[in-house]
């Protein structure tokens, strides 16, 4: 274009310059709303992601030791690879370092083929890790061990030399044991395979069993479907309890669970809470209950198995949020591939 008048051009250069004025300052503005808008990324936007560590585990036990989360899972391989345990630690359910070989068979001389199923608790300044080995049957030796370290990370040793309980009762194989602390700082625990669960009452050293008011030492508390891989916690007085079902290997592996006014039931069954989820993972079941104090927080610490994963043996861990209705009952925990967020223990 050839501009012939000399106020036409100074006049469309005063409006180009007043354009690009306005342009810039409207830039300058959409950048600091954006900078006075955008939100601090502090560390509880973190999500962990699932699984949470890295490696074939199974069967977690979730766990928090003052200001640090514990995973203590089962090495997940075939059995007689599962002759060790590891742990690992985190402060905020993001970040997880490994504890390698806290216990292994070396230190356990009379469990040969396999240990799994940790279930830990502290006491008078010690830590403890029960233990299932060698898939006990009637006149073999194996069950339900008991191991203790001075620090959470272990190393832990046989405080016992034998099994803390090597014989069926009641059909219970001894094996998947939790330690429960009841609220009068009574100590149970519960236990069992092959779709029986027993509770005992552990001595405050955890090298006996205490009699019950009738003299017996098992008491069987199965409640419908229930198959294995038990757990209790209490909240507003009342007690949580809650197993697996279906089978380990399978897809339909679940958690179900109950309420009762007492540590002992009757145990009446409310629902399925956890299972698979097509689009996600199969198998998911044998958890644990993580409880922030102070708090009605609730995480689920379970595993699953991976979509892509077809040996029956390599499962991973995760950890998903559990919440609660109007009237107490468990909502069923949606599992997913984001995880949680970074939750820090103040």
């Amino acid at each position: 274009m050839i501009i012939r008048s000399r106020k036409l051009l100074i006049a469309m250069i005063t409006l180009s310059l007043f354009v690009c004025s306005c342009s810039s300052g409207t830039d300058e503005a959409k950048e600091s709303t954006a900078s006075t808008n955008a939100p601090d990324l502090t560390e509880e936007d973190q999500l962990s992601g699932n699984p949470v560590i890295d490696g074939w585990y199974a069967d977690p036990e979730a766990i928090i030791y003052g200001d640090t989360y514990w995973i203590y899972p089962t090495y997940s391989d075939e059995f007689d690879r599962q002759v060790f345990m590891d742990a690992f630690s985190s402060p905020d359910l993001v970040n997880w370092k490994k504890h390698e070989r806290i216990l292994d068979t070396t230190r356990i001389t009379w469990a040969d083929s396999a240990m799994w199923a940790p279930g830990v608790i502290s006491k008078d300044d010690k830590y403890y890790l029960f233990f299932a080995a060698n898939d006990v049957h009637e006149g073999e030796v194996g069950g339900i061990g008991v191991s203790v370290a001075d620090t959470p990370g272990g190393p832990f040793t046989d405080l016992l030399g034998k099994p803390l309980i090597s014989e069926i009762v009641n059909g219970a194989q001894p094996i998947d044991q939790f330690v429960f602390r009841d609220a009068d700082s009574t100590y149970y625990m519960y236990y069992g395979g092959w779709g029986h669960c027993n509770v005992v009452q552990l001595n405050d050293s955890f090298t006996g069993l205490v009699p019950f008011d009738d003299g017996s030492l098992y008491r069987e508390i199965t409640p419908e479907n229930y198959v294995e891989g038990p757990f209790m916690f209490i909240r507003d007085g009342k007690y949580y309890f809650m197993w697996s079902e279906g089978g380990w290997t399978g897809p339909d592996y679940r958690v179900a669970y109950a309420i009762a006014d007492n540590p002992f039931g009757p145990f009446e069954r409310e629902g399925i809470i956890l299972q698979q989820d097509p689009e996600i993972a199969t198998g998911a079941g044998h958890h644990s209950v993580l409880h922030i104090p102070g708090t009605d927080e609730y995480y689920m610490v379970y595993h699953r198995r991976p979509l892509t994963e077809t040996d029956r043996n390599h499962r991973v861990v995760c950890i998903d949020k559990m919440e609660f209705d109007g009237e107490g009952k468990i909502l069923p925990v949606k599992i997913t591939n984001e995880g949680v967020h970074a939750r820090l223990l103040k």
